[in-house]
């Protein structure tokens, strides 16, 4: 059962408050290995984030799910700040992403399954690490995390994601919290959603991203059919030249599943900013899907795609069991 808060960097706030939210964004990536090796994915200016949520906000946005979990360029103070400057809810994760984005002598592959259930409970119930677990200390703020993060790649799991799996689903089932996930262009939803429900999660409160990426009709119907919720987030990314398969998608799905479909932006790289001279900006969905589904006569998913489906992903379930 579904407790009536999210978790935001500024505290818990009930779902009512949650208002028109984007289900997968990349608001604050910091300096570090991440942007070393991918410098377009810098976000850590403050003031041009600010700037590119308060026009958000201007527009009837409410609420961003940032989607950078723990060590690849978290900044929790960063992202109070933005939130107080733009009066945008964030919600910060905690969670391990994929592969690509650790060093290859990484504390995450030599953590136990147990030691990583306790470091993700601790980011949602105590409070994340000032220093990200960057640091030969732990300085933990009073900002908690409101969700988990995990990813895989292309081919089959190895048994270092079966156990970032396991701790994740650990966390969710004994703090709550809802888990989103990362697919490289949507492959192994499938095969995450069925290991999501031999875990026992609580699978109305897990999200796999980028399905979309997908293109096809047949396969996104069978992931969702085991009761998960999936998030579009392709929708400015397909080129002129080819089918926009994410509006395709929710034509064709949003009548069949109306509660299990979200929208996002995943504006991971710089250039995707309006405030730092790219676009098309945060904004663009608040400018484009309401317009593509009242041309389809789909307009009444508009509400369950921005407002009803975040607010029931996002809030915290009453835990099942205590570890």
């Amino acid at each position: 059962m579904s407790q009536d808060f999210f978790r935001t960097v500024l505290g818990d706030l009930s779902f009512s408050e949650m208002g028109l939210t984007y289900s997968h964004e990349h608001i604050v990536i910091d300096d570090g290995y991440v942007t070393a090796k991918h410098p377009e994915f810098l976000l850590n200016d403050v003031d041009k984030i600010s700037k590119e949520l308060k026009n958000f906000h201007d527009a009837g946005g409410r609420t961003v799910v940032d989607t950078m979990p723990a060590n690849c360029g978290r900044n929790i103070l960063k992202s109070v700040e933005v939130s107080q400057r733009s009066d945008v809810n964030i919600i910060v994760p905690t969670g391990i992403h994929l592969e690509i984005y650790y060093p290859e002598n990484h504390w995450r592959y030599s953590i136990s399954e147990d030691k990583l259930t306790r470091l993700f409970i601790a980011d949602i119930e105590e409070g994340i690490d000032e220093l990200d677990y960057s640091g030969p200390i732990i300085k933990r703020t009073s900002h908690r995390a409101g969700l988990i993060k995990l990813a895989t790649g292309d081919g089959p799991f190895t048994e270092h994601q079966e156990l970032i799996f396991r701790a994740a689903v650990n966390a969710h089932l004994e703090t709550g919290a809802p888990i989103l996930t990362h697919t490289n262009f949507g492959r192994q939803a499938l095969e995450q959603a069925r290991l999501f429900k031999k875990l026992g999660a609580n699978l109305e409160h897990v999200v796999l991203s980028h399905v979309d990426r997908a293109k096809n009709v047949a396969y996104n119907r069978s992931v969702l059919d085991l009761g998960v919720r999936i998030e579009y987030d392709s929708i400015f990314r397909w080129r002129k030249e080819e089918p926009n398969y994410s509006l395709q998608l929710l034509e064709q799905l949003l009548p069949y599943y109306p509660d299990q479909i979200v929208v996002g932006m995943d504006m991971a790289k710089n250039a995707y900013w309006k405030s730092y001279g790219g676009g098309p900006g945060l904004n663009y969905l608040i400018e484009t899907v309401p317009d593509f589904l009242k041309a389809k006569g789909l307009e009444e998913y508009n509400q369950k795609l921005f407002f009803e489906n975040p607010k029931r992903l996002y809030s915290f379930i009453d835990p099942p069991r205590k570890l």
